[in-house]
């Protein structure tokens, strides 16, 4: 048996090894495949793929289960966007084995882990906390969560890194091209360079607790008494590069909240479409996380957001810009887009795009609050649609938009776009999602409850900034 400091693999080549055996396992094993069905007939053929993709998911759950770096947050964001990787009659199951990975943790013990805790916080747990629940309450990508009790009776949670993660995290950068590959053969057309790009700059910053904590505390200040959006409050004298202390809450998690009623999902799919996308043009800083396991229901209706290390802030002229091609989108001006994108570096030969084409692509993948004003009800197979048309090479519009490139600025944004659709999508939410995008993208005053509360609660923000 493994000794317990050895259950996070850290050293590159023996990380690699991992990984090179998967992927040298899985080439022979789809080849195999492959060339038997050249004796099947077309339905066996595609339900023998189907059974091999399966296979590959259950065999990457198990490496990617062992890794906790970028390989754990790919894992994390394939088990619950579904992106059309293996047939619909296998899907369940796919879901099933990749949801392991979310709230899967090594087996650390808690020795390890209070050795963390009392390194950085230069003192024993004793003197630190009244009471201190050594079973962790949730895992993260990169670290434990811990339950625990201050002296001055205060509940809080404390996250706490994994022993070794920054050394394994930065193993799996240097071996991110290798991981990418093995999720290409999966799924051919996603475009893992840019992915490649975008976890490679933000991945690093995770390990930094104390960035993390500033990004909370930001949110913290935007949502103080906000009606229905809680964060909870850092504990900044606790806070350290390994550890970060915050206000406990206790609430209903996402399993569970799939099976509750439609009104309930309902308003819940409106205050993460509110909290995540509307984070990002009304304040121009948001979390870029919208994982299942970063939200609860609190008793008191709220919702309650966690975890905060993979955070974006920018400039004003790239939010405006967003805005200005959504507004173009919605009112089908396929000239303005052009123009927009072409001026921003978006269209590397802009006389090779044609504008009405351009509009049908950037509009397959906003529709659902752009030009869809109406109740939209979502689903898993609205969210795989949108990922194909995308940027999958079975999209209607990839031989006219192979001339479209991703400015890196956007890149994170567009992520958290995705996902947060994967989210309301697993949640079957239901809402006039454009009349709620309407808010950031003209200014209109809400047409919904919530929308109402909110404004409020910004008028009365100005007021007292005022």
């Amino acid at each position: 048996m493994a000794r317990e400091s050895e259950k996070i693999p850290s050293s590159r080549a023996r990380r690699t090894a991992t990984v090179t055996t998967l992927a040298a396992s899985e080439a022979v094993k789809q080849f195999g495949t492959r060339a038997a069905n050249v004796a099947r007939s077309q339905a066996a053929s595609e339900e023998a793929m189907a059974r091999r993709q399966l296979e590959t998911a259950k065999q990457i759950v198990a490496v990617l289960g062992t890794m906790k770096g970028a390989a754990m947050k790919l894992g994390q964001v394939m088990s619950f966007l579904d992106v059309g990787l293996v047939p619909e009659q296998h899907r369940d199951e796919f879901q099933r084995e990749l949801a392991k990975l979310r709230d899967a943790a090594p087996t650390v013990s808690f020795k390890q882990m209070r050795q963390v805790i009392e390194d950085d916080l230069e003192e024993p747990i004793e003197e630190v906390f009244a009471s201190f629940a050594e079973q962790p309450i949730a895992a993260a990508s990169i670290g434990q969560v811990y339950r625990a009790t201050l002296h001055d009776g205060r509940d809080v949670a404390v996250k706490v890194q994994y022993p070794g993660v920054a050394s394994a995290v930065r193993a799996d950068l240097q071996n991110l091209e290798m991981i990418m590959r093995l999720l290409k053969r999966m799924t051919p057309g996603l475009d893992v360079k840019a992915i490649a790009e975008e976890i490679r700059e933000r991945i690093g910053e995770e390990l930094d607790y104390e960035l993390e904590a500033q990004n909370q505390r930001s949110l913290a200040r935007i949502f103080a008494g906000h009606p229905f959006i809680f964060v909870p409050n850092v504990v900044s004298e606790l806070s350290r590069e390994r550890v970060l202390v915050s206000e406990f809450v206790q609430g209903t998690g996402f399993e569970q909240l799939k099976r509750r009623s439609q009104a309930v999902r309902d308003r819940v799919g409106e205050i993460v479409f509110r909290f995540f996308v509307g984070c990002l043009y009304r304040h121009r800083q948001f979390s870029g996380d919208p994982h299942p396991g970063n939200f609860v229901l609190l008793a008191d209706d709220r919702v309650a957001f966690l975890d905060f290390g993979l955070f974006k802030r920018m400039q004003p002229e790239p939010v405006e810009l967003e805005l200005a091609c959504q507004r173009a989108v919605v009112e089908g001006d396929g000239q303005a887009l052009h123009r927009l994108l072409a001026a921003s570096g978006f269209l590397p030969e802009p006389e090779r795009v044609n504008p009405d084409h351009l509009l049908a692509f950037i509009e397959d993948a906003i529709w659902w609050y752009t030009t869809a004003d109406e109740l939209v009800a979502l689903s898993p197979e609205i969210a795989t649609a949108v990922m194909i048309e995308s940027s999958d090479p079975r999209s209607s519009h990839f031989r006219e938009m192979r001339h479209q490139d991703m400015r890196p600025e956007h890149l994170f944004g567009r992520r958290m776009e995705m996902l947060t659709l994967a989210v309301l999508s697993q949640l079957r939410a239901r809402a006039n999602w454009h009349r709620i995008a309407r808010e950031w993208m003209y200014g209109d005053e809400p047409v919904t409850s919530l929308g109402r509360q909110e404004a409020e609660f910004y008028r009365g923000a100005v007021g007292a900034a005022g």
